[in-house]
């Protein structure tokens, strides 16, 4: 038991309660997000049993934690992320297209040709513009819009 701002608080208790609701919030939320602060509370759990002051509870808390994050946290990602595909539209960056509706950023028009599917399309720099027949290069892909930069600018 120890006193906090004059109240008897058991720590104990107080870092059991930490711990299994930091592993709720892990079951709950998706990747790992608070299991590193779980093993944390878990250690200061261990010391406050051992009857260690607060100040040694909160540091072997603090230690625990960071260390977990520190050694796991590049594993984890790795893992856990290792299956990452990119998607059909992803794999349009880089391709080139052919302008089927002249491209101008001020109006708002643009659309272009690629792999047999006709998409919106927008110039990456303000200003420039392309005309019908024109071959551009998607650059990246914003929302459901191509931006695309004249294919001369690529090479």
């Amino acid at each position: 038991m120890t006193y906090i701002d004059g109240v008897l608080v058991n720590m104990p208790v107080l870092w059991l309660i930490a711990m299994v609701v930091l592993l709720i919030v892990e079951a709950i939320v998706p990747g790992l997000v608070s299991i590193w602060f779980a093993l944390g509370a878990l250690a200061a759990l261990i010391s406050a049993l051992l009857g260690a002051p607060l100040w040694l509870q909160v540091l072997w808390f603090l230690l625990v934690s960071v260390a977990a994050l520190i050694l796991t946290r590049p594993l984890a990602k790795k893992y856990i992320n290792a299956k990452v595909v990119p998607t059909n539209a992803d794999m349009l960056v880089g391709r080139e297209c052919i302008v089927k509706e002249k491209i101008d950023n001020i109006a708002g028009t643009g659309a272009v040709a690629v792999e047999g599917k006709v998409w919106s399309a927008r110039m990456a720099e303000d200003g420039v513009k392309a005309d019908t027949g024109d071959v551009v290069s998607v650059l990246r892909i914003e929302g459901v819009k191509l931006i695309v930069t004249p294919l001369e600018k690529n090479q």
